[in-house]
């Protein structure tokens, strides 16, 4: 079981949001705890909050500072908090870890060792200093964007309030793992903050920090930050409640609060109201995420661009870097699969050059037999026509990148069919609808596509990724 779907787990058997920081912190803890040995006081004042909110929080978040302060005795403490946490609730490790160096050692550390299921880290040190963390399937990091510290704040908002530096790390660091791998960390006593980053990445799971430093208005925050099915944010037991002899009772309290709160959001915003500031996630597209990744990393640009036909149209598609982003050609791959499911075929075929990568990558994930069409026949050797082993009379659904005219795929396909391969169904990932499919559909072939131009465009407007100026210039190509 993947950290989300434990943590989903733990927050549908509990009804709450709320997670718990497990902080040895002495001179937080009550005087109840105290004793010669201080160790043995804030042990069971860990054991106690365990105890008493084990049915009532979605996550614990120990943070490391406070162990490791602590020395020798410190970290052993640790491992007895860890033990003591119920195995069905998640443990997101506070380590804030930013060193490039002991990346990968730290890794197999916390996640092989103490068996932790997530863990924060800085980003500064960009996605070198995360992916040795992501390399574990079952585990998740969670990328610090914003801190409440005011100290931060002419950092964070560098070098716009428009265009501020967290927006940034949160945009490059959705590129790094998906959804189901990397969350956000925020800090923060601003909705706006949360909204803003809700905007951006809108199937992340963010967890909040420092919302009741001001007081917080929370039914602000869970409308800033819920996802569209009314979840996907976690929400901090306030310290000072971690003090008091009826935690139980309190812990109950506020998470009644904020179901019923997080319960009249979905019912406001079950007619479209207002969600989030501009925007409507209600009407968004099922693969906004994806779309959105894929124009932050440059795959989706807007301009004048010379396509090979000659035409000139004022976006450019490039594919090609989604191989350098792992992470987003797992996405990309993810979202042909849900075609290719429905459809029977004994083999698949990638058209050379641009598919050949998702065809490699589609045959892995399907285990699948996988061969395809040469764009030049070789003039020694065997002289092939088509590369890999097959049985004339099978039926082959053919892979692309892109349906512009529909010229190269129509010429694999036909390769293909030449060498005795049955084709009905070609599956791209964009079409231009540049009226290509009805084209295929007269030369006897089903075209399916992940996403269209229209839907792209549509979504980076709404977003606000492209301005209206950028859309009209699609509009009128």
């Amino acid at each position: 079981m993947n950290f989300f779907d434990k943590l989903n787990g733990s927050i549908s058997q509990n009804q709450s949001l709320l997670f718990v920081g497990l902080d040895p912190n002495p001179e937080m803890m009550p005087k109840r705890f105290e004793s010669e040995d201080l160790i043995a006081g804030l042990e069971k004042w860990l054991r106690f909050i365990i105890a008493e909110t084990a049915d009532s929080v979605c996550a614990y978040k120990p943070t490391f500072g406070f162990y490791e302060a602590l020395g020798i005795p410190g970290l052993e403490l640790l491992h007895k908090t860890l033990a003591a946490i119920p195995a069905h609730i998640p443990i997101i490790l506070d380590a804030k870890h930013s060193d490039l160096n002991t990346s990968t050692i730290f890794a197999r550390a916390v996640f092989t060792k103490w068996h932790v299921d997530a863990i924060t880290l800085s980003p500064y040190t960009g996605q070198d200093h995360v992916a040795p963390f992501l390399v574990y399937p079952e585990k998740a990091v969670f990328i610090l964007c914003c801190t409440s510290n005011p100290g931060a704040e002419t950092l964070q908002q560098y070098p716009t309030n428009e265009s501020p530096l967290y927006l940034q790390v949160v945009k490059e660091s959705k590129t790094w793992g998906t959804p189901e791998q990397l969350g956000l960390e925020v800090g923060t006593t601003n909705p706006e903050v949360l909204a803003l980053i809700r905007g951006v990445a809108p199937e992340r799971i963010i967890m909040a920090r420092s919302i009741w430093a001001d007081g917080g208005n929370l039914k602000q925050i869970l409308e800033s930050g819920l996802n569209t099915s009314g979840d996907g944010l976690l929400i901090p037991v306030p310290q000072d409640m971690l003090v008091n002899i009826h935690l139980s009772e309190q812990i109950q309290s506020l998470r009644a609060e904020i179901n019923q709160i997080k319960t009249e959001i979905i019912q406001e915003n079950s007619t479209c109201s207002v969600w989030l500031p501009n925007v409507c996630f209600l009407n968004q597209h099922p693969q906004q995420d994806l779309i959105l990744q894929l124009y932050d990393i440059g795959c989706i640009m807007f301009g004048k661009f010379v396509q090979a036909s000659g035409a000139i149209f004022p976006y450019y598609i490039d594919l090609r870097k989604i191989i350098s982003n792992p992470q987003v050609f797992s996405q990309v791959i993810t979202s042909y699969e849900e075609i290719l499911k429905n459809l029977n075929f004994d083999r698949l075929a990638g058209i050379p050059y641009g598919s050949l990568p998702t065809a490699t990558g589609l045959a892995l994930r399907l285990h699948c037999p996988m061969i395809f069409p040469r764009k030049e026949v070789k003039a020694h050797g065997t002289r092939r026509v088509i590369e890999g082993n097959f049985q004339p009379g099978e039926t082959v659904v053919v892979v692309d990148d892109i349906l512009i005219s529909g010229k190269s795929v129509m010429e694999g396909a036909e390769k293909l069919k030449s060498a005795g391969l049955n084709v009905n169904d070609i599956v791209v990932f964009i079409d231009h609808e540049q009226g290509v499919r009805d084209r295929l559909k007269n030369n006897g072939y089903c075209s399916h596509a992940v996403l269209t131009i229209s839907e792209i465009t549509t979504t980076l407007h709404q977003a606000g990724r492209i301005n209206d100026e950028q859309l009209l210039a699609f509009n009128e190509s």
